[in-house]
């Protein structure tokens, strides 16, 4: 026979861990993809991020077991010159999205352990600044790809 006080003391914690989600548990991943370019440059990782919570969120990075390095990066076009620099975060407003598309922001991924082929999928550990990390299977489509669908 259970005491009233485990149970309510049991009920108590499972209440307050539900009250202090993480940001990954408010955002959806979609359209996810890789462009793969030839011999050991680095790819780029897209991604579509839905966040459905009440607060904005800010994705600072990932991680690869397949890659060595995974840097947020932001690329710009200014005075007809394309650049391209790190970043540090990426916010998601709430109720809102951000897209990680090419000619915008994207992650790289550099070194490859193995090579990466088209249809491969490369599973990404999307980490936000709070800590948290979002799973996410991304497609490896080929050096001529413009999106997820061709």
């Amino acid at each position: 026979m259970k005491s009233p006080t485990l149970s309510c003391l049991l009920a108590g914690l499972l209440a307050a861990g539900g009250a202090h989600a993480s940001a990954a548990d408010h955002v959806h991943a979609s359209h996810a993809w890789i462009r793969i370019l030839p011999g050991d440059l680095p790819a780029g990782a897209y991604v579509t991020l839905q966040n459905e919570g009440d607060q904005a969120v800010a994705l600072n990075g990932a991680h690869s077991t397949i890659y060595a390095e995974v840097m947020l990066h932001q690329s710009s076009n200014e005075g007809g010159t394309s650049r391209m620099s790190a970043v540090d975060s990426l916010a998601v407003p709430a109720h809102g999205t951000a897209m990680l598309a090419p000619a915008g922001y994207h992650l790289m991924l550099m070194k490859a352990s193995k090579p990466v082929k088209p249809g491969d999928t490369v599973r990404l550990q999307l980490s936000f600044t709070d800590g948290s990390t979002l799973a996410t299977d991304f497609l490896a489509r080929p050096a001529n790809a413009v999106d997820d669908t061709h």
